[in-house]
Order: C-alpha cells, then sequence, then structure tokens
C-alpha cells in the first residue's frame, strides 16, 4: 500500500520510504513461523457490553482450536473488545480453517500491511484566527473536542503540542499515555496530547524484514521516527507556533484547523522500508479509540487497487471505520496519490469522509534570469545563496537523436563538460524521481545547478544541502534550450526561491490526487471533498531529512485529510449532535465550486482540465458555509445496511458486521437511493429513479425551491420541486428521475441539483454515464 504523505525525496509516490537516520543497530527483529502466521478472526458487533467477559470468550474460543489455555495465551495478539468483537491470533492455515467453520464467526483473514502515505491554508479557506466572525471562534477554535490520528506516533517535543491556555483534560476521557522507548507516558503528554498507544504485535508477528535499523530507525514506543503522525497531527489539530517557516519559506503562524482540540495518537505503522501498518494493528487501534472517546478519526493511510470489498477483514480501515461511525464518531481518511488516472480513489466505503488534494493560493517562485536579460519564474524550495551568472548548458549526443542525452533521469555526459555549470534536462515523468536522479547526476559531474523541464506538477521539494533545482515546464524550458542554442557563451542566473501568496497563484486539483470514480461501487462518489494539500508546512520529527527548525513543507492526500479533520472537529463541536453523516453532507454540499476568489479549479493531468466531481467531489471545502447548511443528507446504519444489501453482500456478513439480525429483502434494493450528498448513475441505459431525504437544520419555517443543472444530453426532473419546512430536524423526501438522450456508450457528464431559499444554496453534484451497452470496457 503506497503511502499518502508524499516524500520529496525520490518519486511522486512512495512505498513509505523513511529516509531517517538513528544511532543504533538493528535492535528488533521478529521472528515469524514458517507454519503460522497472524490472522484476524471478525465476529461482528459486540453480543455483550463487558470487555472482560468478550476477551475470556475469545481466549476459551481459541483454546478449542490450539488445545489448551497457555497455548491460546501464547497465539493469542489482539482481542477486539471495545468497538466490535473478534481476535487477532497466530494460527496455521488448518487452524484458522477449523475457526472459520465455527458458529458466530463472519470471516478469517490473514493480516495484511496498510502504508502511510499551516500558515496559509486556514486564511485562505476563511477560517483565519484574526478574523473576529468566523466558525473558529464561533466554538473556541475546537476546545473540548478530543481529534484521534492512526499514524506513525508522535514527537512530543515539538512546540505543536504546546498546551498553553487550554483548560483541564475532557472528563469523559478514558484514554492515557503508552511508556516505552524514548517515550514517558507522564512527561511526554499534557493537557494537548492527552494520548498515545502503539500497535506493534500485529507487525511484529508477520514482519520478515529488519526493524530498527540504522537506514530505519524506529521507536518502541508511540514516538515517531519519520515525521509523518506529528505531520498530520499539526495539520489537524496543532498548537499556535508564531515564526515557523521552513528555511524562511511560508513563513508565518503555524497551526491546526482546530488548535484547541487535543490530541490522541494511536501509533500503528512502522518504519521498515516500504512501510507497514498491519491490519490488525489498524483494528486494535479502532477499537481502543472508540473506547477511549475520540470525538474525530483521521486517517492518512490508504491500500492498492484493486481494493478489497468492504465487509473484508483485509481491509482493516473499511471495517474499523464503519463500527467508530456507528458510535458517532465521524472518520476522515486521505484518497490516495495515484492520480491522475481515473478509478484511483481508495477508502471508498460510504461511511468514510474520503479528501482529495488541491493546492492553495501559494506557490515559491525562483528567479531564473537569462544573459538575454529575460526572467523566467521557475518554481522551487531553493533557500541558498544566489547562484551569479554562469555557464548554461544543455546535454546533446552528435547523430540523429541528440536530446537523449538530455532526459533527466538518464543523463550523459560524455560529450558536454558540466563541471561549475547549470544543466538544463527534459523529462516526460510526472513523478519527482526524474528530479532526484539529475541532481545527482549533475552533482556528481560537479554542477552547480538543475532546471528541469517536465509536465506540469504539484509536488517539489528541496534537494539537499541546499542545491538549486528548479522546476519549469516544457513551454519555459523550450524558451531556455532555444536560448542555449542561439547564444555562443549560454549564462544563467538563480536566486533564492520567494513566497508569493494570493493572486496569480491559483488553486488545481494535485495531479497526484487519486480519482472517482469509485472501482467498487460507481454509484458511491469518491472522494467527497478537496482540501489544501500541496507544499503544507507542518512540525515533523528531528529525523525527517526534509524538516528545518521543526518545520516541513510536505504534499499529499495525507496533508489534505487532516485539513478535514480539523474541520470536522470545529463542526462536531458547534452541532454535538450531527451524526457522521450529516457533517459530511455539511461540508459537501456548501463547497466551493471555484476557489475562494471565484476563479476556476482546475485538474492538474495531461492536458489539464476544470475540475469535475471525480476529481473533488463537492468542490473545495468552505469551512463557514458548512457550519450553516440549511438542510442536510443524513444517514444511519439503517441507510448503511440499505447500500451493503444493494452492494450485494450476504446477509450473514452484513448481520455480523451490524451487530443485530439483517435480512436483504428478496428484491435487492438501488444502491442509487443511498442518501448521500451526490447522485452518480454508472450505467443509465433510458432512464432511472432514485429517492433522497433531506432534513431541515436551519431555520424552522422554510422554504426551498429546486435548482438543476443537468449534465449534457440528460433530463432531469425532480418531484416535489419545492419544499415546505415547519419545523427544525424536519424531514423531506423527493424523486428524482434521469433519462438519456444518448445513443451511444458515453463517458461521465456533471451536472448539479440545488435547494435554495435565498440564503442557503445546498447543492450535489450529479455524474451520469450512458450505458446502452452494460459491462461494457470500451478501449476501441
Amino acid at each position: 500500500m503506497e503511502r499518502l504523505l508524499i516524500s520529496t525525496s525520490s518519486s511522486l509516490i512512495l512505498l513509505v520510504n523513511f529516509l531517517l537516520i538513528l544511532n543504533g543497530e538493528n535492535r528488533f527483529v521478529a521472528a515469524v513461523s514458517a507454519e503460522s502466521r497472524v490472522h484476524i478472526v471478525y465476529m461482528g458487533g459486540r453480543q455483550q457490553n463487558d470487555p472482560n467477559l468478550i476477551t475470556e470468550s475469545h481466549h476459551d474460543l481459541l483454546a478449542k482450536i490450539v488445545g489448551s489455555k497457555e497455548a491460546a495465551a501464547d497465539s493469542m495478539v489482539y482481542s477486539y473488545k471495545h468497538g466490535f468483537s473478534g481476535f487477532a491470533a497466530k494460527l496455521t492455515e488448518s487452524q484458522a480453517q477449523k475457526i472459520s467453520e465455527l458458529p458466530g464467526i463472519v470471516h478469517v483473514m490473514p493480516n495484511r500491511f496498510h502504508s502511510v502515505q499551516t500558515t496559509r491554508t486556514w486564511d485562505y479557506l476563511g477560517i483565519s484566527s484574526h478574523a473576529p466572525f468566523n466558525l473558529l471562534h464561533d466554538i473556541n477554535m475546537g476546545d473540548g473536542i478530543i481529534i484521534g490520528l492512526l499514524d506513525t506516533g508522535v514527537w512530543p517535543e515539538s512546540k505543536v503540542f504546546n498546551d498553553e491556555g487550554l483548560g483541564p483534560i475532557p472528563a469523559r476521557w478514558k484514554g492515557h499515555c503508552q511508556s516505552g522507548q524514548l517515550f514517558n507516558g507522564t512527561t511526554d503528554c499534557n493537557r494537548k496530547l492527552i494520548g498515545a498507544k502503539y500497535f506493534i504485535d500485529g507487525f511484529l508477528a508477520e514482519n520478515n524484514q529488519p526493524f530498527n535499523t540504522t537506514n530505519n530507525p524506529d521507536y518502541m514506543s508511540p514516538r515517531d521516527s519519520f515525521g509523518h503522525g506529528t505531520y498530520t497531527s499539526t495539520v489537524a489539530g496543532g498548537s499556535f507556533v508564531a515564526n515557523a517557516s521552513y528555511k524562511g519559506l511560508a513563513l508565518g503562524t503555524a497551526r491546526g484547523g482546530a488548535p484547541r482540540t487535543r490530541i490522541a495518537m494511536y501509533k500503528v505503522c512502522w518504519n521498515v522500508p516500504q512501510g507497514q501498518c498491519s491490519s490488525a494493528d489498524i483494528l486494535k487501534a479502532f477499537d481502543e479509540a472508540i473506547h477511549d472517546g475520540v470525538d474525530v478519526l483521521s486517517l492518512s493511510l490508504g491500500t492498492q487497487i484493486p481494493l478489497f470489498a468492504e465487509v473484508d477483514e483485509r481491509d482493516g480501515i473499511a471495517i474499523g471505520s464503519f463500527h467508530a461511525v456507528a458510535n458517532d464518531i465521524p472518520v476522515v481518511c486521505a484518497a490516495a496519490n495515484d492520480g491522475p488516472a481515473a478509478q484511483t480513489v481508495h477508502n471508498t466505503a460510504p461511511w468514510i469522509i474520503t479528501v482529495a488534494a488541491t493546492t492553495l493560493d501559494r506557490s515559491f517562485p525562483t528567479p531564473i534570469i537569462l544573459g538575454n536579460n529575460v526572467t523566467i519564474l521557475g518554481q522551487a524550495w531553493y533557500a541558498g545563496k544566489e547562484i551569479g551568472f554562469t555557464a548554461l548548458v544543455y546535454p546533446e549526443n552528435p547523430g540523429l537523436r541528440p536530446a537523449l542525452a538530455g532526459v533527466c533521469e538518464s543523463l550523459s555526459f560524455n560529450h558536454t563538460s558540466v563541471d561549475g555549470k547549470v544543466v538544463l534536462c527534459f523529462t516526460t515523468l510526472t513523478r519527482r524521481s526524474a528530479v532526484t536522479s539529475a541532481v545527482s547526476a549533475v552533482r556528481a559531474a560537479g554542477g552547480v545547478g538543475v532546471i528541469v523541464a517536465k509536465n506540469p506538477g504539484d509536488v517539489m521539494g528541496p534537494c539537499g544541502d541546499d542545491f538549486p533545482c528548479v522546476v519549469v515546464d516544457y513551454e519555459l524550458g523550450t524558451q531556455i534550450l532555444f536560448y542555449i542554442r542561439s547564444a555562443r557563451s549560454p549564462i544563467v542566473n538563480i536566486s533564492p526561491s520567494k513566497t508569493l501568496v494570493g493572486k496569480p497563484a491559483s488553486t488545481k486539483v494535485a495531479s497526484f490526487s487519486s480519482r472517482g470514480p469509485s472501482s467498487i461501487t460507481p454509484a458511491i462518489l469518491k472522494p467527497d471533498i478537496a482540501a489544501p494539500g500541496v507544499s503544507i508546512l507542518g512540525a515533523s520529527s528531528p529525523l525527517d531529512p526534509f524538516m528545518d527548525g521543526g518545520f516541513a513543507l510536505h504534499s499529499g492526500t495525507s496533508a489534505a485529510a487532516p485539513v478535514i479533520s480539523g474541520i470536522t472537529a470545529l463542526l462536531k463541536a458547534k452541532h454535538p449532535n450531527w451524526s457522521p453523516a450529516a457533517i459530511r453532507s455539511a461540508i459537501v454540499t456548501t463547497a466551493w465550486k471555484t476557489d475562494p476568489f471565484g476563479e476556476p479549479i482546475f485538474a492538474e493531468g495531461s492536458p489539464r482540465k476544470l475540475a469535475d466531481p471525480f476529481d473533488f467531489g463537492g468542490g473545495l471545502v468552505n469551512p463557514n458555509k458548512a457550519a450553516k447548511p440549511g438542510l442536510v443528507y443524513d444517514m444511519d446504519t439503517d441507510d448503511y445496511v440499505h447500500y451493503l444489501c444493494g452492494a450485494g453482500y450476504n446477509d450473514s456478513a452484513i448481520s455480523q458486521l451490524v451487530g443485530k439480525a439483517i435480512e436483504c429483502p428478496s428484491t435487492k434494493p438501488s444502491v442509487l437511493d443511498v442518501n448521500l450528498p451526490s447522485i452518480t448513475i454508472p450505467n443509465l441505459r433510458n432512464s432511472a429513479s432514485l429517492t433522497r431525504r433531506v432534513t431541515n437544520v436551519g431555520h424552522p419555517n422554510s422554504t426551498y425551491k429546486l435548482l438543476v443543472e443537468p449534465p449534457f444530453g440528460i433530463a432531469i426532473t425532480v418531484t416535489p420541486d419545492v419544499l415546505f419546512f415547519q419545523s427544525t430536524g424536519q424531514k423531506i423526501s423527493f424523486q428524482v428521475t434521469v433519462s438519456t438522450s444518448h445513443q451511444v456508450n458515453t463517458g461521465y457528464y456533471f451536472g448539479s441539483l440545488t435547494w435554495t431559499d435565498g440564503v442557503h444554496n445546498v447543492t450535489i453534484p450529479i455524474s451520469a454515464r450512458t450505458q446502452i451497452l452494460q459491462n461494457y470496457s470500451d478501449e476501441n
């Protein structure tokens, strides 16, 4: 599973490469039996409330299989007893088969590994701490709310965890801080960081590679070696830290979206090559977080394509999040970094809030002055000294294919001297590996800088030791190349990067951000929402090679997800009785379709295009509007059961997941009727009808009128077309009929449906694809 926070050290999307150094040898190497491995025995919802009795029943059941209570104790890894029932244990294949045949067992699955995938953000989104009237100040910046994160741990000494001005820890909190290697559960926590636990048993039982090595250090404790968990905590709920920056770039006051919330970290990911987060550990962390009393859960973790079904325990995130949501805990997840290809979005269960990543109105222009006095503004994080006018070269070979020598990822200097010079190169790769390769080659050959011409993208990073590496697009790169070829002695000057805020920097969906539709159930729109996730400043671990002064700039849907987690915490504080679905609806239906200044939002890719719902869901999050949505599309467990039945899952699996007997209707319900704040019809042949239900959370006596923008070639009728509310909390259903005039299989076309009372505009996206020939893969 790929990492959802993009490292700037190698490729655009990495399999969690922790490039950190810790003095010490390989202290922990897990022994793995060739005959047994960890299996997750999932038993669904709890059948009783006493957690001790639940654990005892797990041991008794396991003892029957392994032969004795002593053997059961040795085999047991975890007992899941708070949010749901089940356990993780080391079993042979035959033992796992025997357990799977016992009554009350939903599934027995082998353990699997997952991996991990702001000075301007909050002003940009309209919740500045300096403005007196906004959502942030309405609820005292989230005071009293507890955000739980499943991640790589925390660096407790970071200033973002200061508890200045915070009152006592909420009395309802049942969690604690767990001591371990270089982490004191008493002194390393405070009124800000109120929970810190680590879950490693599932990882150790399965890990077959060296752990805690010199190149990949880690701590057997909640301490964060890589910085990913510290970073996501910062973005979601970090305290105020003045004069934060990365080497002077993005300078300002850093804070989280809800800076007075409390933080609870559940460390589930461990620093080995291709970073591992065990499903068994993830499920245990969910179980503990539900018990401890978190209000919001934030996960910047993902899986890989193909995805597992939502009832499949190999996707511990989908199962764990279902039980969290059933306990009224919203779960926010990253959409993944497999974009811009379609059908690459992860974490697609309808009970999860899935987040895409955008840029914000900030960039880091870096002046490139050519010898002909033309200035080109590239992009970089270059904080070194100005490179005075020096020789500029483009490597070329003699013969019919001279440009081969100038390809960034395979530079050849056989016919070009680069010592003391700046090198221009071109690449067709979208990943940052091309930049890294070029820098390595040029430095080794004695060069003093690199200009990389590539497809427009959104991921930048420093090149180590303040070596200048500046990115331009093909058009500007070709302009530089023509200058080189026309000048007798081409020269260039490169200045340090600047921070540009506001116009003309534009908002775009990041090229790496995974796109919809969902590959499991296309009728469930994913992602749900977008938030800034490119070059976001956050605290990190001192072992993060790209940290400076306690802070780093990172990009990824890992950065975007905690933005929504922080906003969710604010909404939870303002509306404590809202369900997770109501909060998601408020976020989606009030989102900006343009940037905050009215400019269109584009989606990076080849080519760049206007963003649509598969790029950013409902749009760019608008926190202040989300606090007062007018109407919400609410859901509860019954709605999720409707979805599971409509998706074709069997009664037994659904019953065990929900914790009570469920019998799906003999006529399979339509997934189109799931009460989402969106309408997605992936297989429209002639016409389709569906129902939605809205709940009034605004003025008691209000009238909402209909506005529809139909997708191209699609007709939409809605009954009724006016909604009359007489009380807050009143629910009204309406029917939507969608028909197509297309007579061929099409791609998706997009539109919207809005209910407006003159104050609130409650907008949901519509996506429709005509499929005259069903289940047809159109590759012609």
